[in-house]
């Protein structure tokens, strides 16, 4: 076939073929032509400047064409003085090294351009882009991946992507050429260095970009394997990373980061913890809140993290090496604290956050999903807004194809490459919702009759949730669910589970609190806590390690403000305390706030010592909160999401100063749940090994009046454990079961001051302490103060 250059439109031009190019070429002979291959996609090579031109238009090879006929295919390739460019792969997503290069791909199906963006790390604070490699849409595509492989120096090198497409809010698109976007598979990413410092002419959002790998990314992992224990010997510890150690008083090296956590490791083996959740770790902007706050004079930031910018990068500003390394220091950090924790038995668990973005709703940021493929990765009303199930302006489209492949190969990183050993998925009932345009043929390849379902609608057997608990490496690790979110689903006993997701049981959170300040009506829900709440359970197959049993967490009062505040007191954050749960079943004691009478003080040691017991005798998995161990306060503010200051930072000096009071009682109280084999059942008690008591022994009283519980366990390795909560406001002498050939003695009884709260083995008066009793224990009786809660261990009896 003959052919020829249109020097007019700088174009390849074919003879005798029309209907070819819809670039209406101005020769009359011919049109603008070219296809590759077989495929028949057809595209113009108009308007190209052979001086100044960035592309090269190269004859790649005969082709069937247009009725049968042979043509050539003509190829834009994108010239680099720095790399050499080839086609690449469509998998595996993300950056990767290989073959002597690095090969990029991302998924875009609506996009109809696409660029790579190169980077170095000085151009990144100018936001300039240092090289841009176009994407041709015939060779570097496959379906819907976008995909090249590049030779060259990478050092100091970042990257982007730009896309462009419709900007079309109403069908659900923004694509914007404009925009740097960050690669949803990026492994970190980069741009301001340290924690609340603005960026370049005071931005709160300057340029990021994402770290490119090399086969030199290596951590010495020190021969780590995952510790596997099993779920119900955990006892979990909330922490947020940089609050753990940002206080002066924590004396570390490097305050509010992985290493600084790693530096107080020991604290926690200490307290008896063997699990820590990590609140989220996540790459996200601490910026995006930043205002003044009038009230306290300081400025607001995001300080929990829950608006995830990046999902396969830790948060960098955790690091003490920032972007250092391009980001690679902080990988390595994260890996650090992992690996330091396995070393002294500690899991780690990640709290995620799958339910939204921080690009909010249609008014919001374009940051990466939203211009990499909004209506893919956002759950989309028919004229594109934005359903908000979060509460946050945007809801992630979890169950859409792509998207729950996205989050599959994101928790497979952090388990592989990071060697976390589970999740907290946070408002998880989000992932059990249908996607936008949800339909069986959407979802598994084939359509049913009367399949469709509107969006958002909960579904009994969700996609994501399945190839979760069925995936090879996900199903061996820890997988809890808040099983919740913010658009009234509440699925608290009735999360899809496959028999390996936990809750977070929010119901014996409000049961316990209930019944620990004196709430009449709760004798028997209080009891099926005890049991790890089989209610909720046990009539779908699950144990009692399925419930994740807490008093308290990050959003709400802490301990010992729970037992301090009838009311929020919210007034920091600077929205005249409307923000916040306004219903959190506390009691002050009798005065509000801390300053208060000695007895009130008394009695709110004792409230939190009732607390803790309940949680560490409970069937299920304990959970505690960061600070509680001490008795850290807040003031009264359940919801300090805003606040990088002392009021979120654990006080080690006020953790050394209790060292002999309640944190000697939660050390001690730890010790003895992972000492009794009876607090950590694989199934729910029985009567053979349980037996419920009143005041009297085997006479419960569940009545609507009733406030005291009480009941034995036989245990394997402590004989029998007798356990009362006396949450009446006058005192009770109850009488406890006969057990011939031996006696009762008290172990712990929460009304006592420390250090016989709790009466441990190498106690010096504990002998004294006992004796004490011994008129009432010779007659099998023990006198309880009100609000208060004890522990008996049976000892042989001594014949006089």
């Amino acid at each position: 076939m003959e052919m020829t250059l249109c020097h007019q439109w700088r174009s390849f031009c074919f003879p005798n073929l029309s209907n070819v190019c819809n670039n209406n070429c101005p020769n009359n002979t011919s049109h603008c032509f070219g296809f590759l291959k077989a495929k028949k996609r057809r595209r113009c090579t108009s308007e190209l400047d052979k001086k100044s031109s960035p592309f090269s238009a190269v004859y790649v090879e005969s082709s069937a064409g247009v009725g049968g006929e042979t043509a050539a295919a003509v190829v834009e390739r994108r010239k680099s003085r720095r790399y050499q460019v080839s086609e690449g792969h469509p998998s595996p997503l993300g950056a990767t090294p290989r073959d002597g290069g690095v090969n990029f791909a991302i998924y875009s199906s609506n996009a109809v351009s696409a660029t790579l963006c190169l980077i170095a790390l000085s151009d990144l604070p100018e936001e300039k882009v240092t090289e841009e490699i176009s994407l041709d849409p015939f060779t570097n595509r496959s379906g819907d991946v976008w995909h090249v492989f590049l030779k060259g120096d990478f050092k100091d090198m970042l990257y982007g992507y730009k896309f462009d497409g419709k900007f079309s809010p109403e069908e659900g698109h923004y694509f914007d050429s404009s925009r740097i976007l960050l690669d949803p598979y990026g492994k970190a990413v980069v741009s301001r260095g340290e924690f609340g410092v603005l960026g370049n002419e005071d931005s709160c959002w300057p340029q990021m970009a994402c770290m490119i790998p090399n086969f030199e990314d290596e951590f010495d992992w020190e021969g780590d394997l995952p510790l596997k224990y099993s779920q119900r010997d955990l006892i979990i510890y909330e922490m947020h990373v940089r609050g753990f150690t940002q206080h002066e008083s924590s004396k570390t090296q490097f305050p509010g980061t992985y290493l600084g956590a790693v530096e107080k490791l020991d604290h926690l083996k200490e307290l008896g913890v063997n699990c820590i959740e990590l609140m989220p770790c996540h790459e996200f902007n601490e910026l995006e809140y930043y205002s003044y706050n009038s009230v306290l004079g300081n400025y607001k930031v995001n300080f929990w993290g829950y608006s995830t910018v990046n999902y396969f990068s830790p948060m960098t500003r955790y690091a003490s090496a920032g972007i250092r390394n391009c980001g690679r220091d902080a990988v390595n950090e994260f890996k650090l604290l992992v690996r330091e924790a396995h070393k002294r038995g500690i899991e780690v668990l990640m709290d995620v956050v799958f339910n939204h973005t921080a690009e909010g709703n249609e008014k919001g940021l374009i940051l990466s999903f939203r211009g990499v493929d909004n209506s893919i990765y956002y759950m989309l009303a028919p004229k594109g807004e934005f359903y908000n199930y979060s509460g946050c302006g945007n809801t992630f489209n979890c169950n859409h194809p792509v998207v729950r492949q996205f989050i599959l190969d994101c928790l497979r990183y952090w388990v592989t490459e990071m060697h976390v050993d589970g999740f907290r998925f946070d408002l998880a009932s989000i992932m059990t919702r249908g996607s936008s345009l949800w339909d069986s043929a959407n979802v598994f390849g084939n359509s049913l009759e009367d399949d469709l379902l509107t969006t958002g609608i909960p579904l009994d057997s969700p996609p994501l949730i399945d190839m979760i608990s069925n995936d090879p490496i996900l199903s061996g690790v820890k997988l809890i669910a808040e099983a919740w979110d913010t658009g009234g689903l509440y699925q608290v006993g009735s999360f899809p589970h496959w028999t390996i997701w936990s809750e977070w049981n929010g119901k014996y959170r409000d049961i316990v609190r209930q019944f620990i300040k004196g709430t009449n009506g709760f004798s028997g829900a209080f009891a099926e806590c005890l049991c790890g709440s089989p209610n909720l359970y046990q009539e779908g197959g699950r144990k009692p390690w399925n419930s994740i049993n807490f008093v308290c967490a990050h959003d709400g009062f802490t301990l010992a403000d729970l037992v301090t505040y009838n009311n929020k007191h919210n007034s920091a954050n600077g929205e005249d305390n409307n923000d916040g749960e306004n219903h959190n079943h506390s009691w002050n004691c009798g005065q509000e706030g801390e300053f208060a009478s000695i007895s009130v003080k008394k009695l709110r040691k004792r409230q939190m010592r009732n607390f803790f017991l309940c949680l560490m005798v409970s069937q299920g998995v304990p959970m505690m909160y960061m600070g509680d161990e001490y008795g850290h306060t807040k003031g009264g503010n359940n919801n300090t999401y805003c606040h990088d200051n002392d009021i979120n930072y654990f006080w080690w000096d006020k953790k050394d100063e209790s060292s002999s009071d309640f944190f000697r009682f939660c050390h001690l109280m730890t010790n003895f749940r992972h000492e009794c084999e009876s607090l950590g059942l694989y199934d729910f008690p029985t009567a053979e090994r349980l037996q419920w008591h009143g005041q009297a022994p085997g006479r419960p009283d569940w009545s609507e009046t009733s406030r005291f519980v009480a009941f034995t366990l036989i245990d394997s390795v402590k004989g029998e454990i007798y356990v009362a909560f006396n949450a009446y406001h006058f005192p009770v002498t109850i009488a406890l079961p006969e057990r011939p050939g031996y006696r009762w003695e008290p172990l712990v009884d929460t009304s006592k001051p420390a250090p016989f709260d709790f009466l441990s083995s190498n106690l010096p008066e504990r002998d004294t302490a006992i004796k004490q009793y011994s008129h009432f224990l010779d007659s099998n009786l023990y006198p309880m103060l009100s609000y208060s809660s004890v522990i008996l261990t049976l000892t042989p009896a001594v014949i006089a």
